[in-house]
């Protein structure tokens, strides 16, 4: 995490709830939230990151968009074994990480007060880090093998999410 910046990313408070509870819904997961101030369970990261425990998502109004679209994109991308196990820790392998940032900003272009710019912008302000220096630089031009890990589990569609990353210039 980058502290001197950390203030300036969007939080769930932020944005239509209903949104984004009608999104990750659609991925199988129940939103709860925490009221402020309150421990976040399942938070791996510690709070205001979101929490995973089963097929529930534990965000507050604090928690960064971003920390609640990536934990919602490992649950996507576990098989049903893993779901039943989930408390925490989502774990995955590194290839999965990558599909899970490229997922996150492919759920947010479906958040009409969020859009892929400015979840790219958050998660560098956040301190993610990519090969390519930024996250937009590393989903437009080195995210394939994540793209590809989302598209052979039929996670998103191969022609819609690669003709909107191939067009899509924030």
């Amino acid at each position: 995490m980058n502290d001197h910046t950390e203030n300036d990313v969007l939080r769930c408070g932020g944005i239509n709830m209903a949104h984004l509870e009608r999104l990750i819904e659609g991925l199988g997961m129940t939103v709860v939230w925490v009221e402020q101030g309150a421990a976040i369970p399942g938070t791996h990261w510690g709070e205001p990151e979101a929490g995973l425990i089963g097929d529930r998502l534990y965000l507050r109004g604090d928690t960064p968009v971003h920390s609640a679209l990536h934990e919602a994109g490992h649950f996507a991308c576990m098989d049903a074994s893993r779901r039943e196990r989930l408390h925490t820790d989502a774990g995955g392998t590194a290839i999965e990480e990558c599909a899970v940032c490229y997922l996150q900003i492919v759920l947010a272009q479906e958040l009409p007060d969020v859009g892929s710019a400015r979840m790219q912008r958050d998660m560098d302000r956040w301190g993610y880090t990519f090969r390519l220096g930024s996250t937009r630089a590393w989903f437009e031009h080195d995210a394939d093998d994540a793209r590809a890990f989302l598209v052979e589990r039929n996670i998103i569609g191969a022609l819609r999410w690669s003709a909107e990353r191939d067009n899509h210039r924030p």
